[in-house]
């Protein structure tokens, strides 16, 4: 069955930067829109970020993490990545990826998540 293993979340300052990694399994990756939502304290879960198969490679980013957020994936590793500069204590929360078949459809497989939060 599909599994994911997420890492790279963690305690960062104002201003700075992680990167999350999505480490996949049990599914045909490279076919698969890849997405990263998160949860903030009290809030619905949102996507932030999703890519579309490396062939068209296109990218779509939520408004409020455009120009600081980017999100890349890896056949050859069947990973997908998330670059997160700039960061702000808003963008605290449980982040996790997750695996669909067309930016239309719903996740069909999900990360267990990985913790972000921004705070001096």
């Amino acid at each position: 069955q599909a599994q994911f293993v997420e890492s790279g979340g963690g305690l960062v300052q104002p201003g700075g930067s992680l990167r999350l990694s999505c480490a996949s399994s049990g599914f045909t990756f490279s076919s698969y829109v890849m997405s990263w939502y998160r949860q903030a304290p009290g809030k619905e879960r949102e996507a932030v970020a999703t890519i579309t198969s490396p062939t068209r490679g296109v990218t779509i980013y939520a408004d409020s993490v455009k120009g600081r957020f980017t999100i890349s994936r890896d056949n050859a590793k069947n990973t997908a990545y998330l670059q997160m500069d700039s960061l702000k204590p808003e963008d605290t929360g449980i982040y996790s990826c997750c695996a669909r078949w067309a930016t239309t459809t719903p996740c069909q497989y999900w990360g267990q998540g990985t913790q972000v939060t921004v705070s001096s």
